[in-house]
């Protein structure tokens, strides 16, 4: 039985949720508006500021699903009324990071530069050419552009040079020793 799905999302103010009878949510607040269509089985209540999400049937796809929506529907609601941020860091000699237009230019140590595109609704900040703020109202969206940002050079062990989460630990190596 799902535990999460059982649990009540309370509404912060100025965040309004509508569903209509497709399984469509609408969430709208004061950074923006999110929308999702729900799978079938699943129900959204909303009664005095409150939001319950139920399932249809005691199926095992239905028990799966209702945790995920409830969670999903939750990560929405704290996305309009206060958004998502992930934070970037660049390690290493002459690595650096600048917004050019709507695009990401890396210079990652490689022969050419990498210029990644920032989808809509995301907004990346630089700092001193080695940190970059990923803001936006949709966690997924968020949490993508920032995994796909670090995959173009993750840390390696032995210098700990790659572009990393803040605050993330690399465990490092040591490097091969002289006899």
């Amino acid at each position: 039985m799902s535990r999460i799905g059982l649990k009540d999302i309370t509404l912060p103010e100025k965040v309004s949720v509508k569903s209509d009878s497709n399984g469509t949510v609408v969430v709208e607040g004061p950074k923006g508006k999110l929308e999702w269509t729900m799978p079938e089985g699943i129900t959204l209540e909303e009664s005095d500021g409150t939001v319950t999400v139920k399932r249809a049937d005691e199926h095992r796809r239905s028990k799966s699903l209702h945790g995920t929506s409830r969670s999903l529907i939750s990560n929405m609601i704290e996305g309009v009324s206060t958004g998502f941020v992930k934070q970037l860091e660049i390690q290493g000699v002459g690595f650096r990071a600048a917004v050019k237009g709507n695009e990401l230019d890396l210079s990652l140590g490689k022969s050419h530069p990498i210029l990644h595109p920032i989808p809509e609704g995301l907004t990346v900040t630089v700092d001193n050419n080695t940190n970059i703020k990923v803001e936006g109202i949709d966690k997924q969206l968020v949490g993508q552009f920032s995994a796909e940002v670090r995959r173009y050079y993750p840390p390696e062990p032995f210098k700990g040079k790659g572009v990393r989460y803040a605050g993330e630990r690399v465990r490092r190596k040591a490097g091969k020793s002289v006899q």
